[in-house]
């Protein structure tokens, strides 16, 4: 059985992404994987502080080893992200900068929530995983405030997005097997 964890990409006071990663844990319950959840508040992270590079896998902050030995064990992600100002989240970019070769060879999915669904950070954080060697899926969900926050910050998703995460996570699933191969 895979293992995958659903990132929450916001450290913000009053974040909603939290309970955009709560309602991704409830409709992963009962799949063929086992999901847990790595919330980034969880671990206080300062700007990147390391004196060497990431992939040199040469970790001197207790916060990184902590942060390295929380990722490792999983198979694959799925990145819940808000979009500040075109981009995803300083917490979560710093997050990924933070550790290298416990990225490598898995499986990344999104879900992206903003004005535009959260597109343009997502399509960010693509261009960054494909660095840290993590296969993203195609298939994303993008949320909008207007559909999916109708009351913010209650976070009420259209009945639409159960499918569209469904095939996020199928995706990303099928692809963490696969990849298993590589690692």
């Amino acid at each position: 059985m895979v293992s995958i964890a659903v990132v929450v990409g916001s450290t913000r006071p009053g974040r909603v992404s939290r309970a955009v990663a709560d309602w991704v844990l409830e409709r992963a319950d009962g799949r063929e994987a086992s999901y847990g959840l790595l919330d980034l508040a969880d671990f206080d992270l300062p700007v990147y502080d390391e004196p060497l590079p990431a992939a040199l896998g040469k970790y001197e902050g207790a916060h990184t080893r902590a942060w390295a030995d929380a990722v490792a064990p999983y198979d694959g992600y799925v990145f819940v992200t808000p979009e500040y100002n075109h981009g995803p989240t300083a917490a979560l970019k710093n997050a990924l900068d933070y550790i290298y070769a416990e990225w490598n060879d898995k499986a990344a999915g999104f879900v992206g929530l903003g004005a535009v669904g959260g597109a343009r950070a997502v399509e960010h954080l693509r261009l960054v995983a494909s660095e840290l060697r993590l296969a993203t899926v195609a298939a994303q969900v993008a949320l909008t405030v207007a559909g999916d926050f109708p009351e913010y910050p209650a976070f009420a998703p259209a009945a639409s997005r159960e499918a569209e995460l469904d095939r996020v996570l199928d995706q990303v699933e099928a692809w963490a097997k696969a990849l298993r191969v590589l690692r």
